[in-house]
């Protein structure tokens, strides 16, 4: 049963629940938008939102009795960088305890795993939702008792409905598609282990035999080319087909070391080959782990009816070889018949259709569908207790997201604007409370009574 309407003690409203994240750019890709925005947009509960790239827990919201917390994938994403990580788990530990469901949803599963389960046994989390395939999480997790986190495995994106709508706008106003082949991908880092190369060297590998056969192709990895936002569909929607991989690595990094390592020795030795740089850093590492997942960019293929040409993989089961895809070999041994393929052009229509319709229309793989997911959890950890409403929810929720929203005004003026942030704000928030609040963030103080006022 949905959250919505179920005797929850919180008016029907749903659980009530603070989502832990963190803002520090001003130029977001759709997917990130839309996995930020989730919970807000789809969930049957209470959701309070609060940025902690840029700020600190307010004395006010210790205050109240949150049924959960959501360490979201942008919060634990600070890892990446561990110093800031540290920072922001400093700044969080007021809310240690607070709300008895406590979840994370981490990304990213290869890289400093040992902070992860660190964090998660301070902060008490008691449910994973990971985008890791479940025979790995004893690897990626060791250390942590599994009779007290539980696991459930999740895409690491999924299609927003409004995103969807705007992308068949987009594919209605595209006047054709006049590139048979369309490719984005940064090169894959050689401390992610061979499965993480195999996108450079699939981009590469298409671009020159495609070009031999005559086809038209717009293939990069150069992050001056990247798209975002609506600027990334348009490019799908004028290609024919898309190229791609799994995402993922197969070199588990527990505690960062295999990086740091990897990137002392190739500057030293930038002309190492991937065989020397296994040797010197991560020696009989690789295929330690196989964390290989879907990622958003194959459900947006999807979404606007371009033709993937994808690497041999599980593609979480969803995406399956012949319906979905045409399929290409890990060594790419039979790159010259798919691109025979992609020449006649005879399947193409077909199998975007049959794409469209199992993985789009299906609703299966919505954000919508993922916050459901989400909430039953937190259902199973904290069941009604029969106790009233916060009785000030319905009030300070709408005006603490209205300040937390104003946070990323401090985003841009800290970070360096980019020209879309003017766009995306626009679509944040009205000019009018970006003025207002433009002149006041920086009086922490002032922005937390308007938001805890009693």
């Amino acid at each position: 049963m949905s959250a919505r309407g179920s005797a929850r003690g919180r008016g029907g409203d749903g659980p009530l629940t603070l989502v832990l994240y963190n803002l520090l750019t001003s130029q977001l890709r759709q997917t990130n938008l839309d996995h930020l925005n989730a919970f807000r947009d789809f969930g049957a509960g209470r959701y309070f939102y609060l940025n902690m790239g840029v700020r600190s827990v307010p004395d006010w919201l210790r205050k109240v009795d949150f049924d959960a917390v959501i360490f979201t994938t942008s919060f634990l994403g600070q890892r990446w960088v561990p110093s800031l990580f540290e920072e922001q788990r400093e700044r969080v530990r007021p809310l240690l305890g607070v709300g008895r469901a406590r979840i994370a949803t981490p990304q990213d599963e290869f890289i400093r795993t040992a902070m992860l389960c660190d964090f998660f046994e301070e902060f008490g989390v008691n449910h994973v939702v990971s985008v890791a395939p479940e025979s790995e999480w004893p690897k990626i997790y060791a250390g942590l008792d599994f009779d007290e986190v539980s696991f459930t495995r999740a895409l690491t994106g999924y299609l927003s409905e409004p995103t969807v709508a705007r992308i068949d706008e987009i594919v209605a106003q595209t006047p054709g598609r006049d590139l048979d082949i369309g490719y984005r991908a940064r090169p894959g880092a050689p401390w992610l282990g061979r499965h993480g190369l195999l996108k450079g060297e699939l981009g590469a590998a298409v671009a020159e035999q495609g070009g031999e056969r005559g086809l038209s192709f717009d293939i990069s990895s150069d992050d001056a080319d990247v798209l975002v936002g609506d600027e990334w569909f348009r490019f799908l929607a004028r290609s024919r087909y898309t190229i791609g991989v799994e995402g993922g690595a197969s070199v588990l990094d527990r505690d960062g070391s295999f990086k740091e390592a990897t990137e002392a020795f190739v500057e030293e030795n930038p002309d190492a080959s991937f065989d020397q740089i296994e040797a010197a850093c991560f020696p009989g590492e690789d295929g330690g782990v196989e964390l290989f997942a879907l990622s958003p960019r194959h459900l947006e293929a999807c979404a606007t009816r371009t033709c993937q040409l994808l690497v041999e993989g599980d593609y979480n089961g969803i995406l399956r070889p012949g319906e979905h895809y045409l399929e290409l070999k890990r060594d790419l041994s039979n790159l010259d018949q798919v691109l025979d393929r992609v020449v006649d052009d005879s399947e193409r229509a077909a199998i975007v259709e049959r794409a469209h319709r199992d993985v789009v229309s299906s609703g299966r793989y919505s954000y919508r569908a993922y916050v459901r997911e989400i909430e039953a959890e937190i259902e199973r950890l904290a069941p009604p207790l029969g106790a009233p409403a916060w009785k000030d929810a319905r009030v300070r929720q709408p005006v603490a997201n209205l300040v937390d929203r104003a946070s990323w005004i401090r985003v841009s003026l800290v970070g360096k604007p980019r020209p879309r942030f003017s766009r995306l704000m626009r679509t944040v928030l009205p000019a009018r409370v970006v003025n207002f609040f433009s002149k006041r963030l920086f009086g922490e103080a002032l922005a937390d009574r308007l938001a805890g006022i009693k």
